[in-house]
């Protein structure tokens, strides 16, 4: 029996040019498509959505996109900057719109593997984000993956030509990206072909 080709959304990165957590993410989505399934990547100007407001309309085409492939999602995979301690405004603002999944059949992130990605400029602010996202995805009933990759920013990750120079940040986001895989394995039945 075939089974089916899993939906892996990545959300996160900045609005600047060259985010590293945007570089890192889409790494990890390349990697995860390595390994056969596909992808969906949100971030810059697509995360750039109207505060999200509870019990009003969808303010843009945007946040309408975000919120289908969320539902769509077998897994996620977040990436964010470590801003004073915690996740940035732009990717709180983008999980606050899983608001709209809270009366899905499935609400939220329920039963998904998520992985986590954060750079802080030093390691404190790097891993108190990581602290964040874990927390957030256990209240949007999501399972973190036991690997979450927190890096120093400070330290050089990528070469001029933007590819990821770091080997040991890419072991642990090929190490995270295939318990993601792994447990989509395990968890999804076969689809009759």
């Amino acid at each position: 029996m075939a089974r089916k080709q899993p939906l892996i959304v990545g959300i996160g990165g900045t609005l600047a040019q060259n985010s590293s957590t945007a570089r890192l993410l889409k790494h990890a989505l390349d990697i995860c498509e390595e390994a056969g399934a596909q992808t969906r990547l949100f971030t810059a100007n697509a995360l750039e959505l109207p505060f999200y407001a509870p019990g009003r309309e969808l303010a843009s085409s945007a946040a309408s996109t975000l919120v289908a492939a969320m539902r769509e999602a077998d897994a996620i995979i977040l990436s964010s900057p470590g801003y004073h301690g915690s996740i940035s405004g732009l990717i709180k603002n983008a999980l606050d719109y899983t608001e709209e999944m809270a009366e899905d059949s499935r609400p939220y992130f329920d039963g998904l593997p998520v992985g986590l990605i954060a750079a802080g400029s030093g390691w404190q602010g790097a891993n108190t984000t990581v602290a964040a996202l874990r927390s957030i995805v256990h209240a949007l009933r999501g399972w973190p993956t036991p690997l979450a990759v927190a890096l120093n920013s400070r330290q050089p990750l990528f070469d001029a030509e933007g590819q990821l120079v770091a080997t040991q940040v890419d072991e642990q986001i090929r190490a995270m990206a295939g318990q993601i895989m792994h447990f989509l394995e395990r968890a999804r039945p076969p689809v009759a072909a």
